[in-house]
């Protein structure tokens, strides 16, 4: 599988609790911070619910 990096880029601060609990899922904790991942179906599935608070990089 491919790896991406992802980058919470905006906050989670007035966003529904099932968005903040996405995001925690893919281990993103504080704007700026990233992480690498695989590129599965779920984490594309999870990515595109939080798609507006994240930005995406290809590995």
């Amino acid at each position: 599988m491919a790896k991406i990096k992802i980058t919470q880029i905006k906050s989670v601060i007035d966003r529904s609790e099932r968005q903040k609990r996405t995001m925690q899922a893919l281990g993103l904790k504080k704007i700026n911070h990233s992480v690498e991942v695989e590129a599965t179906p779920s984490i594309i599935g999870m990515i595109r619910k939080v798609n507006h608070l994240v930005a995406l990089e290809s590995l």
